[in-house]
């Protein structure tokens, strides 16, 4: 049976950090309200658009597992927020790489799309499709957000991390996982002004008004991402003691904890990073994953769980065995463009241009 290592990993997140206080000089907040709630400090927001977070992340990525870009099959790039529908934005990334013979698409389940595009290249690779694939999950929602509502506006942030997976007869890479949706619910996360169906409001790009039931939202997290968790252990053939560390979908530190305690694993063994994240939607799972690379908690061998939920609602979980190499065999020199402004100047230039936010607009509801 073939598998799909992980060979490489590399983040690229924002310079500008936005935190509690910083949001409090234009929303009715503090940081005691967003910390006890939350979990959240601080935040990073993009000065550039996603497409270069991509390609500084990719790069990394790539350099990380000693392979070239032209011999890449696959790229798979996971996020809600694209910086344009049409082209895809993996093509853009395939671009500035100069990735010439892969393949490239994009993957939208809100902040499942990272797993969700592991699942998709893993299986290809499994099958014979591609030998290797570059997995990106990034985010860039600063533009998005409603900047006038505090319940989602302190929660989100921008940053990419993306992953090298490679075919191997080693046991090693995702080797269970359980994908699923409550659609029902589908209508408790949703951000009108984002596609066609607002076509007639006459919007300018990123005059949203978000739903956000975070009571429902709480509840169906914390049960599909517990449900998933516990499938996807009974495939691999384990239970919650033999995982060595999870890294879940980093929303928000109440539903995290939850989960923990649902599946049976101690917050020891839980990686943390929405206290200097929030939530980055896609791109929370690779980057803590990177992170926690970075400062080793992942070892040769590891057992990882990486439960996750999105809009949608999406829900999944993945088992990764970690192969023997958890160490890069090559850095990228390539970085961001310098960034002169904070966290806060760069969220309001972005009031300022979508210049309505605070009246918000009345869009139809989509029938489903």
């Amino acid at each position: 049976m073939k598998y799909a290592a992980i060979t490489g990993w590399g983040k690229c997140m924002p310079p500008a950090i936005l935190d509690n206080a910083g949001l409090a000089t234009f929303l009715e907040t503090s940081d005691e309200w967003i910390t006890s709630r939350t979990g959240i400090k601080e935040r990073r927001i993009s000065h550039v658009p996603m497409t270069l977070l991509s390609h500084v992340a990719s790069a990394r990525a790539l350099a990380c597992a000693g392979l070239d870009a032209s011999d890449l099959d696959l790229i798979v790039l996971g996020t809600c927020s694209a910086d344009e529908q049409v082209p895809n934005t993996a093509s853009g990334v395939q671009f500035l790489l100069g990735a010439n013979k892969a393949a490239a698409m994009d993957v939208n389940t809100a902040c499942t799309s990272f797993l969700y595009g592991l699942s998709s290249a893993t299986a290809m690779v499994r099958t014979g499709v591609v030998r290797n694939a570059l997995v990106i999950g990034v985010e860039v929602i600063s533009p998005y957000m409603d900047w006038s509502n505090r319940n989602v506006a302190v929660l989100f942030g921008d940053g990419a991390a993306a992953v090298v997976i490679q075919a191997s007869d080693e046991p090693s890479g995702v080797i269970a996982e359980k994908l699923g949706c409550a659609a029902d619910a589908r209508h408790t996360l949703r951000v009108r002004g984002m596609g066609t169906i607002y076509g007639n409001n006459q919007l300018q790009l990123g005059d949203t008004r978000w739903d956000f039931d975070g009571q429902e939202i709480f509840k169906r997290a914390v049960h599909g991402m517990s449900e998933a968790s516990q499938a996807a252990l009974q495939r691999a053939g384990v239970d919650s003691t033999a995982v060595d560390l999870a890294i879940p979908h980093q929303a928000n530190l109440r539903i995290i904890e939850a989960v923990a305690k649902r599946v049976g694993i101690p917050m020891d063994a839980v990686y943390l990073t929405v206290q200097r994240y929030g939530n980055m939607s896609s791109a929370t799972v690779p980057v803590a994953l990177v992170e926690a690379l970075e400062e080793g908690r992942v070892k040769p061998g590891s057992l990882l769980l990486t439960p996750a939920f999105g809009g949608g609602l999406t829900w999944c979980a993945h088992v990764i065995r970690w192969g023997e190499r958890v160490t890069p065999l090559g850095t990228s020199g390539l970085s961001l463009p310098d960034c002169e402004q904070s966290g806060v100047e760069l969220v309001q230039d972005l009031i300022k241009r979508k210049g309505n936010t605070s009246k918000g607009f009345e869009a139809p509801l989509p029938t489903l």
